[in-house]
């Protein structure tokens, strides 16, 4: 065997012995995309158009020289910053401007103080604080809800779901989104509206024999509202309890009341009965909500709990559900003058809702599996509210 032909066959085990590596090293990962669509019609659902509040200089020099938009004393000039160009809420570009100006002056207290290192580090968080006012000032101004009026709907996304291990047992896993077209959500009968077909970041978990931790900002639910503001949460069980807390870590958040929140769950089943326990700790107080059910036998379940808002009277609720050959009733009555009554029929993919309460309001669905991942869906409530239309699954 000559040198050359040698060579040769190192070279390729080389290359067969790298691959092998390679592939080992991707065993524990995974990479999983499915797909979804939906098109159909809409008629007078809830819907919040957004607006974008656009401010700036008036002129390109003075957006070119910012200092010179300032006077001596770190004040705004008169007329130094232009109307929203697209929002018809005047206040909105007051508050911009007043937050501006409070950034400002921060930031030359800070250049000019002779202070002592605490007052130093308070003048900092002043600082710091106007910035995220101001963040949250600026950007979407949401205008007054309203009906939308008849129209078509379709939408198509990819969601790509990301899943590894570290060799000592750890997961992890992220998600990314990219979702174009007109939205409806049926859930709530609410037209969401357009999305710009741009990729979104979804959570990213790590997982072990200690819990699980989820990232994902302003984008989990406070456990006990289902507000979507938290920005991380942990996950354990110790026993019998599965526990959850949540915290919103940033200053922004979707739902002001929430803010800054801190949520937590707590559930265990004992004997054949299950309970929860929620609670949140916000600026506004701790609310918190204690539920319990039990299964008489395989067709009927009663509940009840309690529930109190922070600053308000608690409120007791109690309710039963029976199912018997596709057919289920649930009803619930709370001691503040509210109930709720809900039928329902599903046989062989075919699925029928009907719910309605105190106030007589209504809602009625209808769903039905074609096949293939296809499904027709229609609802309709008290209010003339309508959807009706086809999902895809890919």
């Amino acid at each position: 065997m000559n040198n050359s032909t040698r060579n040769l066959k190192m070279k390729k085990l080389l290359i067969a012995s790298t691959a092998l590596v390679a592939t080992a090293g991707m065993a524990s990962a995974d990479i999983t995309i499915t797909g979804h669509a939906a098109a159909g019609i809409y008629s007078s659902l809830d819907y919040t158009a957004p607006v974008v509040a656009k401010f700036g200089f008036k002129t390109a020099s003075a957006a070119a020289t910012a200092n010179a938009t300032y006077d001596a004393n770190g004040n705004v000039t008169a007329g130094a910053f232009t109307a929203p160009v697209a929002s018809t809420n005047a206040a909105v570009a007051s508050d911009v401007l007043a937050l501006r100006e409070a950034v400002h002056d921060a930031e030359i207290a800070i250049a000019n103080s002779t202070s002592n290192a605490t007052a130093h580090s308070g003048l900092i968080g002043d600082l710091a604080e106007a910035k995220a006012e101001l963040a949250m000032a600026e950007g979407t101004v949401a205008a007054a809800a309203s009906a939308s009026g008849d129209g078509v709907y379709s939408n198509a996304g990819v969601d790509f779901t990301m899943t590894g291990a570290t060799d000592n047992g750890i997961s992890f896993s992220a998600t990314v989104n990219i979702d174009a077209g007109m939205e409806v959500d049926t859930g709530d009968f609410e037209l969401d509206g357009k999305d710009g077909g741009t990729a979104g970041l979804g959570a990213v978990t790590v997982s072990g024999t200690f819990g699980t931790l989820t990232f994902d900002e302003s984008g989990i639910d406070n456990l006990y509202s289902d507000a979507t503001t938290h920005d991380v949460s942990y996950a354990t069980t110790v026993g019998a309890v599965a526990l959850t807390l949540g915290h919103s870590v940033g200053a922004a958040a979707a739902d002001t009341d929430y803010a800054k929140a801190t949520s937590f769950s707590a559930t265990t089943t004992q004997s054949g009965m299950a309970f929860t326990l929620t609670g949140s700790e916000t600026a506004a107080g701790t609310s918190a909500s204690l539920g319990m059910s039990y299964a008489l036998n395989d067709t009927v379940t009663i509940s009840a709990d309690t529930d109190q808002v922070a600053g308000a009277e608690s409120v007791q609720t109690i309710g039963a559900a029976t199912t018997l050959n596709g057919v289920s009733v649930s009803v619930e009555s709370a001691n503040n003058s509210t109930w709720d009554v809900d039928l329902g029929y599903s046989a062989g993919g075919f699925a029928l809702t009907y719910g309605v309460d105190e106030t007589d309001t209504w809602t009625a669905t209808a769903t039905s599996a074609l096949g293939g991942g296809a499904t027709f869906a229609a609802g309709v409530t008290s209010d003339n509210e309508m959807y009706a239309g086809v999902s895809f699954a890919f």
